[in-house]
């Protein structure tokens, strides 16, 4: 049950059932918890609805493919969500080869299909402050113009973050999607919003994974947006995935593909900067 006025520390007692001792907020919507006996959560709060049960679905998810490394979850309910506190370090080389070699068996994992939900999620998730539809389709090429670049598209058309004539030339991507995919792929499991923010170099020398946007996907995404933000020892991250699994032929061409979806969310959420490299991505795209 939800309730009203209810703050972190309150929240993170209830939901636990453990004594909170101390509170420190982190963001607006973040704050770190200190539970009696010892133990610290992270205590997020999400007012959009759905959101804490499409992360809480996306978590346990990626968790069940035993790969990746994520924050157990103490608790939760419609509006609050409380995970383990993951103590931080700097990033490590090694570290980022074993979650190089993590990602790619979560990526092996699978999907019934692409867009499919998590177990339990909601069609309708969020990719951070963006509400994002997981309806399954039977291409990527299809599905990706249709469920990942349209919506953002047209939004950010709508708002005047985007001329028509600009728009036109992401529409021609969509259009020739089918040739500018590479081979075919089955679907992967994906984190979905893979930037640096939601990877964090613990302590202990391994990597946790945090706020997901999990669903079935191209495996190639989820690379590209670590790359898109940029990622510590990404190379190195690279060295260990393809230990572990090969990356198609011609998959460095494709990243530019791959990061229009996180760029147009970007550009709804935050503007015209993120719209231009879209742009940018696109045309080098048609012209190559």
């Amino acid at each position: 049950m939800v309730r009203s006025g209810e703050g972190p520390r309150a929240a993170a007692a209830r939901l636990t059932g453990r004594a909170a001792t101390r509170e420190r907020s982190l963001s607006g919507t973040l704050s770190e918890v200190g539970l009696d006996g010892g133990p610290v959560v992270v205590v997020k709060r999400a007012d959009a609805p759905g959101a804490v049960a499409a992360e809480v679905a996306g978590l346990r998810w990626l968790a069940a493919a035993d790969t990746v490394r994520l924050p157990a979850v103490r608790g939760h309910d419609a509006r609050w969500l409380v995970l383990d506190h993951v103590p931080t370090g700097p990033p490590d080389p090694g570290a980022a080869v074993r979650f190089g070699r993590a990602l790619a068996g979560l990526h092996t994992a699978g999907a019934p299909a692409f867009g499919s939900p998590p177990p339990g999620g909601p069609e309708r998730a969020y990719i951070g402050l963006a509400p994002m539809r997981n309806v399954p389709g039977a291409d990527w090429p299809t599905w990706y113009a249709e469920h990942r670049m349209l919506p953002y598209l047209r939004r950010a058309a709508d708002a005047g973050t985007l001329g028509r004539d600009e728009a036109g030339v992401l529409d021609r991507v969509c259009e020739r999607l089918p040739l500018l995919a590479g081979p075919a792929e089955p679907p992967a499991r994906l984190h979905g919003d893979l930037w640096h923010g939601n990877v964090l170099w613990g302590g202990d020398g391994h990597v946790r994974l945090i706020d997901p946007a999990a669903h079935g996907g191209h495996r190639e995404t989820d690379l590209a947006m670590l790359r898109l933000f940029g990622c510590p020892h990404l190379e190195r991250v690279l060295d260990g995935y393809r230990e572990t699994t090969p990356l198609a032929s011609g998959w460095r061409e494709r990243v530019g593909l791959h990061q229009l979806f996180p760029l147009l969310v970007h550009a709804v959420l935050f503007g015209r900067g993120y719209a231009e490299q879209a742009l940018a991505i696109a045309r080098r795209l048609l012209a190559a």
